[in-house]
């Protein structure tokens, strides 16, 4: 499959993404006051967009930012006819400023198996569930994982409820036996992979202790982009199995889900 082209849409004008332009005073940039998704794209084709924008929708609403969603629609639709049939992924903001951008990008490089690693981290109630552009303590998540000697950090709240990690959801196998992960009243964010997931797997929601995941057997994170990616260890300790049977159930799951579903 072809390299995929990096355009960007800005209001509808599309250039190389090198080139595109926005407005320096925008809130959006300013501020990080907006909100975004990303989108995987087979072969051209983008995965569950309708739900992706749905999402930005429902985010935008919830930090009372509004846009036209069908001219972004639009704007997304002349893009990857232009961007043409690559694996890439799709990713769309908008911004307090009024922007409505859309970008084709390559996927980012993932390992086949993830070590992970436990962060502190007091959620903003006030934006649980939402995608915004102010993603600086995710990213500082990562971080503080990666000084830790792991690739990814999982969010846990100082009282020791498991969250999620930075940009995906995670799943584990439980001492107990069930696969879990954490509950949506939590304030994780609503993934559509991990809705994809919970639905085609036998699944336990709730709130869980960070001391029933470090006990885990096996674990996996899943994400539009990474789909799915088997954890090889936590706070430093091996995982026995990466990927262990309830990882690769899933990983062939999500692959089926794609087939109907694309």
């Amino acid at each position: 499959m072809s390299e995929i082209n990096e355009l960007a849409s800005v209001d509808g004008t599309i250039t190389p993404t090198a080139e595109a332009l926005i407005p320096l005073k925008d809130d959006g940039v300013y501020r990080g006051d907006g909100a975004f998704e990303v989108i995987r794209l087979y072969a051209g084709s983008p995965f569950a967009l309708g739900e992706h924008i749905d999402r930005l929708q429902r985010s935008a609403a919830a930090i009372e930012l509004e846009f036209d969603r069908a001219a972004l629609q639009r704007e997304i639709d002349a893009l990857l006819a232009e961007s043409g049939e690559a694996e890439g992924q799709l990713r769309l903001v908008v911004t307090r400023g009024g922007r409505r951008i859309a970008a084709t990008e390559p996927i980012p490089v993932h390992a086949e198996t993830v070590r992970v690693a436990v962060v502190t981290y007091q959620p903003t109630v006030i934006l649980n569930g939402v995608k915004s552009l102010s993603y600086a303590a995710n990213m500082q998540a990562t971080r503080l994982a990666k000084a830790k000697g792991a690739d990814e950090a999982v969010l846990v709240r100082p009282d020791g409820t498991v969250l999620e990690p930075p940009t995906s959801t995670i799943f584990w196998v439980s001492p107990e036996g069930p696969l879990r992960t954490p509950a949506l009243d939590d304030g994780v964010l609503e993934s559509i992979t991990r809705d994809r997931l919970v639905k085609a797997l036998h699944v336990e929601q709730g709130s869980f202790h960070v001391n029933d995941l470090r006990a885990a057997s096996e674990a996996f994170l899943a994400s539009t982009v990474r789909e799915v990616q088997p954890v090889a260890a936590i706070d430093g300790v091996e995982l026995s199995a990466a990927p262990g049977p309830r990882t690769r159930e899933a990983q062939a799951a999500f692959a089926e889900t794609l087939r109907r579903e694309l």
